[in-house]
């Protein structure tokens, strides 16, 4: 009786324990069928993100098929060749079979010569570095941590250019091509549903060409994320790439080589004088002076391999309330966040402002300056002012 009683509780844990597989198993694979999320790259919205997409299908499909002959050939095997009962005799010993050698030798070198061309085809087409006069040049400086994008073509009067941060604009179906470095540690720029990844390097150009087949909405672009680790708020070095038709494009360069108006009534007056105090440290803003555009803070150019890039401590603010977002595409740019931005930045974003060296052009951070709550209503007057 005892042991039928063991037996029994054995035979219950042990048809727990296939439940609990069963449903651990079962959650792997219902995981494996959640949306595809924002940053996808399964769904392209560019040639150049096509060409990737295309030759992920082609392994997908020759790794199923591959899978599904193999496992068959396997359990065809087992079920066929079994022991039977009884049977005691040892099955026949063969030393090889050449023409299944030939066969299984040739297969593969077949379907890798299906996947290879169009693998070799496609990374010479994805590396091409654009040129010509339709080509749309932006200059990508990456920095810990946010983005800095330069339109070096796109000039005022003055040879002023676009400077702009963390959120990318570009114009539907045009070739863009970006020419990108980092003024601290490596980065990788990533933006999945137009292109692939590209590391960033200092002191180094690398370039990357995407094209994008349709604007977005203007609430929705496409999402963009640096790929590679690069410190404290890596995962906060976040971008947005806009695409807008061409009139739509060309309206947006007018404004943005149109210098920012200096308030003359508070309470973007006071934020004025607050930005000038504090501000200006780090972050530059182009002006409407006496005399024309006047840069309030911070600039300076780096040069790599040629290039010329604009290099400032922290993002313009030019046009800082046009801008859907901030803390490198991050966070809304709205009142609530941008006042906890200016209160406390840390309690937003992590980051090592007391490693901070502004004399050697390192910044690990934005600081809280004990900004009062009168001074930080001042600034977000001013800043979403600027658009």
């Amino acid at each position: 009786m005892v042991h039928k009683q063991q037996r029994n509780a054995r035979g219950l844990i042990l048809s727990r324990g296939r439940v609990v597989l069963l449903v651990a198993a079962l959650g792997v694979v219902l995981s494996a069928c959640s949306g595809a999320g924002p940053q996808t790259a399964l769904n392209p919205e560019g040639p150049v993100a096509r060409i990737i997409d295309n030759l992920w299908e082609l392994v997908f499909v020759l790794a199923t098929i591959v899978f599904v002959i193999v496992e068959a050939a396997i359990v065809y095997t087992i079920i066929r060749f079994r022991a039977r009962k009884d049977d005691e005799s040892e099955p026949v010993q063969v030393h090889g079979n050449t023409r299944l050698e030939i066969v299984w030798t040739i297969i593969p070198v077949l379907i890798l010569a299906a996947i290879g061309y169009p693998v070799i085809s496609g990374i010479f087409d994805v590396r091409a570095i654009a040129e010509g006069d339709d080509v749309l040049q932006v200059q990508v400086t990456g920095h810990q941590w946010w983005w800095e994008f330069e339109y070096p073509g796109l000039v005022d009067e003055n040879g002023n250019s676009i400077v702009t941060a963390n959120e990318l604009v570009i114009p539907e179906d045009t070739t863009v091509n970006l020419t990108m470095t980092s003024s601290d540690v490596i980065h990788s720029f990533w933006v999945p549903i137009l292109a692939g990844k590209r590391d960033v390097v200092p002191s180094r150009i690398t370039n990357l060409t995407i094209v994008a087949d349709d604007p977005t909405p203007p609430d929705e672009p496409h999402p963009g994320q640096c790929a590679e680790f690069c410190g404290l708020a890596h995962a906060d070095m976040r971008l947005k790439v806009h695409v807008r038709s061409e009139a739509d494009f060309d309206a947006w360069v007018d404004a943005q080589l149109t210098p920012a108006e200096i308030p003359t009534e508070n309470p973007g007056a006071a934020g004025y004088d607050a930005f000038n105090v504090t501000c200006v440290v780090c972050h530059n803003a182009s002006v409407a002076g006496e005399n024309g555009p006047e840069d309030l803070g911070p600039v300076d150019t780096v040069e790599v391999d040629g290039f010329t890039f604009a290099s400032s401590l922290g993002p313009d603010l030019t046009h800082f309330g046009s801008r859907l977002t901030f803390g490198a595409g991050t966070f809304d740019n709205t009142e609530g966040p941008l006042a906890q931005w200016l209160d406390d930045p840390t309690s937003l974003k992590p980051m090592h402002p007391e490693l901070n060296d502004i004399e050697g052009g390192r910044i690990l951070g934005m600081p809280d300056y004990g900004l009062s709550a009168e001074d930080i209503a001042n600034l977000i007057a001013l800043l979403e002012g600027w658009e």
